[in-house]
């Protein structure tokens, strides 16, 4: 028997035993306090006690046996009527034997009168006993729901996180391979150098499955790898400028959160001009809240934001509902005719950013 079922039955034993005492130690009051009170009205109340115990108890066993704490309230209610009528009649006409056997009282007390008011007596009280019982169980069962429900839910928000947080566009990976190939024989060392910033975004891709969350520092070290590879294949095209200080380097982030957006800017904005332009990617700190704005060349359709499919703004919608809820905030509108602004916010009091100070 495990220490907590053996805390259970022992929680059980001492409320059964103080309950059913303290209804023979209050009747036991009231009576000496009658005129006609005898020394053996305790040890017939005493019986009346012990026997209410063992009839509980006996009661407690036969729920425990066929699950009655499972059944719904409208199956349960006429059950535990007739079981608590059933044992208040045994109470009733067991005492009844005792105290006519011993002479504890008369016959004449008995009429049917005062056995009907001492069956409905003892009913309630058994009914009380049980109400009890069940508001416990029904109270453990509930909680227990809610926590198993608490479990699930967090192991389905870990499981999707870890796979929106894993996701790198297999296209982009494809087209670096490309740049890198076109390379080997036109610039040997600068593809030497795109093969390691392709390798440190993998290892990086490895690592965000193994963690919750990165420093600022690693995540634009990424987008600069990222940027650089993009840059062999838009040359001139493509400029980017990141303004960002050491003060924010620090600050830990969910990973491949700032990613999917130069990617987006660079897919819907930098490829679709034939001059290319500029993606600016700042980073501030304002009153608890880190804020990212990206800013790249292009102008956007609402229907076509909402409606998208891809890797990049359906992931990060998704990843921050689940981890901010209502906390945090996401845009990407027109500034102007030429230029489209991104827009992050996102609270420090999460990824063990509660002590940073601005």
């Amino acid at each position: 028997m495990s220490f907590q079922r053996l805390n259970r039955d022992l929680i059980y034993w001492i409320c059964q035993i103080g309950g059913w005492g303290t209804y023979i130690l209050l009747n036991s009051i009231f009576l000496s306090t009658q005129k006609d009170f005898k020394q053996i009205y305790i040890l017939s109340l005493t019986i009346t006690g012990i026997l209410g115990l063992i009839l509980s108890h006996i009661f407690r066993i036969i729920i425990k046996s066929y699950s009655w704490s499972k059944l719904s309230i409208q199956t349960l209610v006429p059950r535990v009527l007739f079981a608590n009528f059933i044992k208040g009649s045994i109470l009733v006409f067991t005492v009844i034997w005792f105290n006519i056997t011993f002479e504890v009282r008369l016959h004449d007390y008995y009429n049917p009168v005062n056995i009907i008011f001492f069956i409905l007596n003892a009913t309630i009280i058994f009914f009380m006993w049980s109400v009890v019982y069940f508001a416990i169980h029904f109270f453990e069962n509930y909680k227990k729901a809610e926590i198993e429900s608490l479990i699930f839910e967090s192991a389905a928000k870990d499981f999707e996180l870890k796979s929106l947080k894993s996701q790198l566009n297999p296209h982009f990976i494809f087209n670096a391979m490309n740049s890198i190939r076109a390379l080997i024989e036109e610039n040997p060392q600068k593809a030497k150098d795109a093969i390691t910033k392709l390798s440190n975004l993998m290892r990086y891709a490895l690592k965000i499955e193994r963690t919750e969350s990165v420093t600022l520092f690693e995540e634009i070290e990424t987008i600069k790898d990222y940027l650089e590879l993009e840059k062999i294949r838009f040359e001139e095209r493509l400029e980017y400028e990141i303004i960002i200080n050491n003060q924010v380097e620090k600050i830990e982030i969910p990973p491949m959160l700032i990613q999917p957006l130069i990617e987006n800017a660079i897919k819907h904005g930098i490829s679709k001009f034939s001059k290319g332009g500029k993606i600016r990617i700042e980073i501030s700190l304002d009153n608890g809240f880190l804020n990212i704005d990206i800013y790249n060349p292009g102008i956007i359709e609402v229907n076509s934001i909402d409606n998208s499919k891809g890797f990049g703004l359906k992931n990060i919608r998704q990843r921050l509902n689940l981890i901010y809820e209502n906390k945090a905030e996401f845009s990407i509108k027109n500034m102007n005719e030429q230029t489209v602004h991104t827009f992050v916010k996102i609270p420090l009091g999460d990824y063990n950013n509660e002590n940073y100070n601005n």
